[in-house]
């Protein structure tokens, strides 16, 4: 029987901190003149009170000692609770969502995806904004720690090759994690500050520059605004977003590195350099794809470009163009880059590109054996040969991705839905990307018109994605409820 004692005491300080979070935005509405600072004071009032009454229900000595089957009660546990809290605000404020559309707003928010349900941004309390672009941010710092600190130790889609980056004692999880932890978030912080500063100096107002600065370290998404970045109408701040997005979406244990003097490391990472390349990649054929159909030209031609194929392989999600008047092959394009993902170790979601290099290794190497049977060809990573268990985990994982993304899309099709609003609804949700395709959920559009049982389907799928699939789905095996 597992022990839920120690789960209980980490959820009740996790909620105990975003009840806490939540005189945020009731702090902003004061500040602005809004009345809804009263609902954001009750909410972190519910939330704190649930929070540290779980935390001394479940208090332990043993707390430093979570076993395998803790740590993935706990990880999925933590996303699927604290959703469920920060959606309280959403239903008593300005925006009187329902509960499965709040819940849809919380998760989109934690998990860093950037799908939304609340139209009319322009007009909405401060309160209300800060709040979602908090979600992104807080989420985000959670997403690294663990990308870092547990998922290695749960043996999850090849993340055991970030061993290194972790403890070798998988029973010992939070102390190595909290290690880890302080280099993160100050790295984290201070990326945050220099952003919010930087648009600032490209013309967004304080408001603006800090609630989308959150949104972009994060690689989230969130805006202060229908139209996104778009509403600037500034090639200032789509060139500062870029930067900051591929800054959100490298390991950030390189940049404690960095900061530590050992600069090499960024550079020569095999994960970094790969992502690199495949944004140079997509970015010139969506530049050559925008000349050829007459859309744009010169230097708009390669921002367009640029900014799109980055906002959707970060999964940040912001939208400078609606690229969905662009024509079917640039839809194609998209919607591949889509699966892809950044780097292990950011705040972005998708396939993430150490997976993709390891599968065109493990392609290669087949090739090789077909021609060669009797040859002996490792499949490497970063130069090194990787073990079979690392392999056969990413196989594992991407076979599990694709069919997760080709379940969703033909559910969400069978309710009534077109191909490309269903597939594109899945995989965004899915990679935690944020806008979808098509004329129901594109990008000057949002998910607002989705049916409850949809939205109940893309916010599970936002969860699946966020912990890396089998995290979540291996709860559902009776074995792993067995002594």
């Amino acid at each position: 029987m597992i022990d839920f004692r120690p789960i209980a005491a980490i959820l009740g300080v996790l909620l105990a901190i975003l009840g806490t979070t939540m005189m945020i935005p009731a702090l902003v509405d004061v500040v602005t003149g809004q009345g809804d600072y009263i609902v954001y004071a009750a909410s972190a009032v519910i939330t704190a009170f649930v929070g540290l009454s779980l935390w001394l229900a479940g208090r332990t000595s043993e707390v430093e000692k979570l076993d395998l089957r803790q740590a993935f009660v706990l990880t999925t546990a933590s996303w699927g609770l604290l959703s469920a809290f920060a959606a309280i605000p959403f239903m008593w404020a300005d925006t009187a969502l329902t509960f499965t559309d709040a819940y849809f707003e919380a998760m989109s928010g934690l998990t860093t995806t950037g799908a939304t349900v609340i139209s009319g941004l322009d007009h909405r309390p401060a309160g209300v904004l800060i709040w979602r672009a908090f979600l992104h941010w807080y989420g985000g710092v959670g997403i690294i720690v663990l990308a870092m600190a547990l998922l290695p130790m749960l043996r999850i889609g090849g993340m055991q090759l970030f061993r290194a980056e972790s403890s070798d004692k998988s029973e010992k999880v939070l102390p190595r994690a909290a290690q880890l932890a302080k280099g993160i978030v100050g790295t984290y912080v201070l990326l945050t500050v220099a952003c919010a500063f930087t648009y600032a100096f490209c013309g967004m107002s304080v408001f603006d520059a800090v609630a989308h600065a959150m949104a972009t370290i994060s690689t989230g998404g969130f805006s202060t605004h229908d139209a996104s970045i778009g509403y600037f109408h500034s090639p200032a701040i789509e060139y500062a977003a870029i930067f900051f997005m591929l800054s959100g979406s490298l390991p950030f244990v390189l940049y404690v590195r960095v900061l530590a003097g050992d600069f090499s490391r960024l550079i020569a990472n095999t994960e970094v350099r790969l992502f690199l390349s495949l944004v140079i990649l997509f970015a010139l054929v969506s530049f050559v794809e925008q000349v050829r159909g007459n859309i744009a030209h010169g230097e708009a031609a390669m921002r367009h470009a640029v900014f799109n194929v980055v906002t959707l392989m970060s999964t940040t999600g912001f939208i400078a163009v609606d690229y969905t008047d662009w024509g079917p092959p640039t839809d194609v394009l998209y919607f591949i880059v889509m699966f892809l993902g950044a780097c292990t170790g950011s705040t972005a979601g998708g396939m993430k590109s150490f997976r993709i290099a390891i599968l065109g290794s493990a392609l290669a190497q087949h090739l090789r054996r077909i021609i060669y049977p009797n040859g002996v060809f490792p499949v490497r990573y970063g130069g090194k040969p990787i073990g079979d268990d690392v392999v056969a985990s990413v196989l594992s994982f991407a076979f599990l991705y694709l069919a997760t993304f080709l379940v969703i899309g033909i559910v969400v099709n069978a309710l009534g839905f077109d191909l490309i609003t269903s597939f594109s609804a899945s995989i965004t949700a899915l990679a935690n990307v944020g806008p979808g395709l098509g004329p129901v959920i594109g990008p000057s559009q949002n998910f607002a018109g989705l049916p409850d049982h949809v939205i109940w389907l893309l916010s599970f799928a936002m969860l699946l994605g966020r912990l890396e699939l089998f995290t979540v789905l291996v709860l559902f095996l009776p074995s792993f409820w067995r002594r």
